[in-house]
């Protein structure tokens, strides 16, 4: 596999057209991180970190869904930087995502993070993808 975040959103983005309640990944420490920051922005329910027979173990990934009409709190997934492109910006040309309702997940040299912490630290990166 070329591209591991790729696969990760791909295998978000079929749970959620499926109306999966859970999706299983294979683990990294970047796909962790950009779980966590899912879940510190709402988008998901839960997560969970499991150990198992292959050496990177899983995440399991509970899905929010609106109780009274199944609408999903990810509306798209969209992968911005790839192995054979590699998008970059800087603190001064943070992309703002639907406006600013949506997010941007970086990789800066101070860890994963979203468009607006990076922003406030004055620190750019690459651009992994836009969540909204």
């Amino acid at each position: 596999m070329t591209d591991p975040i790729a696969d990760y959103l791909t295998r978000l983005r079929n749970a959620i057209r499926a109306g999966h309640r859970v999706v299983e990944v294979p683990a990294s420490k970047m796909k962790m991180e950009i779980t966590k920051i899912l879940f510190d922005q709402g988008y998901i329910l839960n997560y969970k970190f499991e150990e198992c027979e292959n050496p990177q173990g899983i995440i399991k990934i509970a899905l929010k869904y609106d109780p009274i009409d199944r609408v999903n709190a990810i509306k798209n997934l969209h992968r911005v930087s790839r192995p054979g492109l590699r998008q970059y910006t800087g603190y001064k040309d943070m992309p703002r995502v639907l406006n600013g309702l949506g997010i941007a997940i970086l990789s800066t040299s101070k860890g994963v993070m979203t468009n607006k912490q990076a922003k406030e630290m004055k620190i750019g990166g690459e651009v992994l993808c836009y969540v909204y």
